[in-house]
């Protein structure tokens, strides 16, 4: 039988998926495609925990949607809404990860995330140089006066690796000379950014730059983290504000290096009555990336194989 601790937190998981559905929020709210990578890869993670092919039905279908609705000639808008327009590499290079995750079940979207990376390879790296973090729509030139991304030469490198290393050899190796560029000088004062940098050191814990920073942003994570309320706080200059979809994003990237397991708890039972009173509380990031984080199947390293027979159903 599969560990009841895993089937109780796929049963949260469905729960609150049926409650988002219910309520309108989620998947048929509009569209946002850090959101919706998101979901997709906690889609392959409930097949892999259920065998239910539904899972992978509804995967298939939100990706047919963002493609309908965001999808342009090349790449892929920021969300729906008016206020998010252009496009960002960092939440690009997360729906190419999304496409790898279930390109490894059903056949032809590694393809479709291989042509994605291509069409917005060349407008946002200017080689030797950095990545630009935010573009016009039609990838024609960068936003003004936002410069180059952190974190996204990380974020390319990873997703571009698991997905194909042969057809992306060029552009792995032009974000890779980014990474070794950068890495020694990066230093990250923000939840989210800090446990995206644990997940995708995780993903290359071998390398310099992933051991050097799994343990900068631990230290770091150590001094966001607010004892008394089980939480982290947004940044050193930000510590009145608390954001439950960043820390569900810190809660999985401490779960993909293994670290904190105490406080990955205390995360959970902080967010099931923590309370913004703002948008916050009924946005589908809020409730997407907290399920993500209580189901992390696909995003970790591995993945999770198939049970089978053991599966939770």
């Amino acid at each position: 039988m599969a560990p009841l601790e895993d089937c109780r937190r796929v049963d949260s998981v469905l729960h609150r998926l049926e409650w988002m559905r219910t309520e309108g929020i989620w998947p048929h709210g509009k569209r946002y495609l850090w959101t919706d990578a998101h979901g997709v890869v906690l889609s392959t993670s409930l097949y892999r925990a259920t065998g239910d092919q539904e899972h992978l039905e509804r995967a298939e279908w939100l990706v047919r949607e963002v493609e309908r609705v965001l999808g342009r000639v090349r790449g892929i808008r920021i969300g729906e809404a008016p206020d998010r327009a252009g496009q960002y590499y960092h939440y690009l290079a997360m729906w190419v990860f999304a496409l790898s995750r279930l390109g490894r079940l059903v056949p032809g979207y590694r393809e479709r995330a291989v042509e994605l990376v291509k069409e917005i390879h060349r407008p946002f790296v200017v080689p030797g140089r950095g990545l630009w973090w935010k573009m016009e729509e039609d990838l024609s030139r960068p936003s003004d006066g936002l410069g180059f991304g952190a974190l996204d030469p990380f974020d390319g490198y990873i997703a571009c690796s698991l997905l194909d290393e042969a057809s992306l050899a060029v552009e792995i190796a032009e974000l890779r000379r980014l990474v070794e560029a950068s890495w020694r000088g990066l230093r990250i004062d923000q939840d989210l950014g800090l446990g995206m940098m644990l997940w995708l050191s995780s993903i290359r814990p071998e390398e310099p730059w992933a051991k050097f920073h799994k343990r900068r942003s631990l230290e770091a994570l150590d001094d966001l983290w607010l004892e008394q309320e089980g939480c982290f706080c947004r940044s050193t200059r930000e510590r009145g504000t608390r954001l439950a979809f960043a820390n569900h994003g810190v809660s999985l990237g401490l779960q993909a290096v293994g670290e904190w397991p105490e406080r990955v708890e205390r995360i959970r039972a902080w967010a099931r009555t923590y309370k913004s009173h703002d948008h916050y509380d009924r946005d589908a990031i809020t409730h997407v990336m907290a399920c993500c984080a209580e189901l992390p199947g696909d995003f970790l390293a591995k993945g999770g194989a198939l049970r089978g027979s053991s599966a939770c159903s």
